[in-house]
C-alpha cells in the first residue's frame, strides 16, 4: 500500500507544478469530478498531476475540478457548461447525474473533445462523448456478487447501498448484482437464487461519507437478521473511524460469517480496516489510472486518432483469503 501513502505525499508539489504550468500558456485538459470532497476522486487528481510531472514538455497540462460536495449534481453540470464556453482543449467528466449532464452537453454542443472518465453517461446519450475510460462498473457488480455467494451459498437478506440516484456507474454496478444473484432481468432481488433485499434498501449516500455511517447503522440496528451488506462504493470506508464505530457494534457477526459485508474501493486508508476483519471482499478501482491516462486519450482525440470506446480499466479483489492490494505493509 506504499504506492498510495507516497502518492498522496505528493499531491501539493504536483498541484503546484501543475499551477505554474498553466501560467506559461499550456492548453487545459480538464478533468471534472462528482466532487472534490471524496478520496476516491483525489486519486484521479493524483494520477492527472502524475501525468504532468512526467509530460513537463507537452503543449498541454491536465487539470483536476470538481463541486465542493459530491452531492451537489447542478453545480458540477454548471462547472463543465463553464469550461466548455471557456474553451479548454478537452475535458473528461464523471457525470454524477448522467440524464442531467446528457442534456447539458447536447444543448450546448460542444467542439473540443469530451470523454467521460469513472462514470458514463446513459447508452442512449453515448454519441455525446468520444469514449469511456474506467471500470467496467456491470463486471465491478458482478465480482461484488460472487464473493456474496461464495460466502453465503444459500444466500439470504441483503442491504445494497448505493451513491447518487442518477448516476450511471452505480446503477450499473446494482444491476450486476442483481442479475448475478437472481437472473437476467432481476430489478429486485425478492428470493431469486435464494436472496432477498430488505424493504428499507436500497439506501443511497449522495456519495456521503457521513450519510453512508448513519444509514449502515441504522439498517444494522433495525435488521439484526440482515445476513448480507453491500457497500456498493466505498462511502462509510471513507471516514475509517465512523466506519470502525459502525462496524464495532456487529463484529462478533461479521467475525463468524453471520453477517457478511462486501465493499467497493480501496483507498489509503482501506487495508487497516481490512486487516481488522471489518470487511470480508473488497471489489477495487484503479482511479489513479484512470486520471493518469485521461490527458493522454484527449490528445489523442484532438489528434484524429481513433480510440476505442470504451476502454476498461481493470478490478483487483481483496478477499481475507487473499488480500492482495489490501494488505498491510
Amino acid at each position: 500500500m506504499n504506492k498510495f501513502l507516497m502518492l498522496a505525499a505528493g499531491t501539493v508539489v504536483l498541484s503546484l507544478a501543475a499551477s505554474g504550468a498553466m501560467a506559461q500558456g499550456k492548453k487545459e485538459l480538464a478533468v471534472v469530478v462528482k466532487g472534490v470532497d471524496n478520496p476516491f476522486f483525489e486519486q484521479i487528481n493524483l494520477g492527472c498531476q502524475q501525468w504532468n510531472a512526467d509530460n513537463p514538455n507537452s503543449e498541454y497540462i491536465c487539470t483536476y475540478q470538481g463541486p465542493a460536495s459530491s452531492a451537489d449534481e447542478q453545480g458540477e453540470v454548471q462547472m463543465v457548461e463553464d469550461l466548455l464556453t471557456k474553451g479548454v482543449a478537452g475535458i473528461a467528466i464523471s457525470p454524477s447525474n448522467a440524464a442531467a449532464m446528457a442534456t447539458m452537453l447536447r444543448r450546448v454542443g460542444p467542439t473540443m473533445p469530451v470523454m467521460t472518465v469513472d462514470a458514463d453517461v446513459l447508452t442512449e446519450d453515448a454519441s455525446l462523448r468520444t469514449t469511456y475510460l474506467g471500470t467496467n462498473n456491470y463486471d465491478m457488480g458482478v465480482a461484488m456478487a460472487t464473493q456474496m455467494q461464495r460466502l453465503k451459498p444459500s444466500g439470504g437478506t441483503v442491504c445494497l447501498q448505493l451513491g447518487n440516484v442518477g448516476a450511471a456507474n452505480i446503477n450499473a454496478r446494482a444491476a450486476g448484482i442483481r442479475e448475478t444473484l437472481g437472473g437476467a432481468g432481476t430489478e429486485r432481488l425478492t428470493g431469486q437464487g435464494g436472496w432477498t433485499e430488505i424493504e428499507a434498501c436500497p439506501v443511497f449516500t449522495n456519495d456521503q461519507p457521513d450519510v453512508a455511517n448513519n444509514q449502515m447503522t441504522e439498517v444494522l440496528q433495525a435488521n439484526a437478521d440482515l445476513d448480507a451488506f453491500i457497500l456498493v462504493g466505498g462511502w462509510a470506508q471513507f471516514a475509517p473511524q465512523a466506519y470502525r464505530q459502525t462496524t464495532d457494534g456487529v463484529m462478533d457477526r461479521i467475525s463468524s460469517g453471520d453477517l457478511i459485508v462486501v465493499a467497493g474501493d480501496v483507498i489509503a486508508t482501506t487495508p487497516a480496516l481490512f486487516a481488522e476483519g471489518r470487511s470480508h471482499a473488497q471489489i477495487a478501482q484503479r482511479p489513479f489510472e484512470m486520471g493518469y491516462r485521461s490527458p493522454e486519450v484527449l490528445i489523442q482525440i484532438i489528434n484524429g486518432e481513433d480510440v476505442p470506446d470504451p476502454m476498461f480499466t481493470a478490478l483487483d479483489i481483496c478477499t481475507q483469503e487473499d488480500p492482495g492490494i489490501c494488505a498491510v505493509d
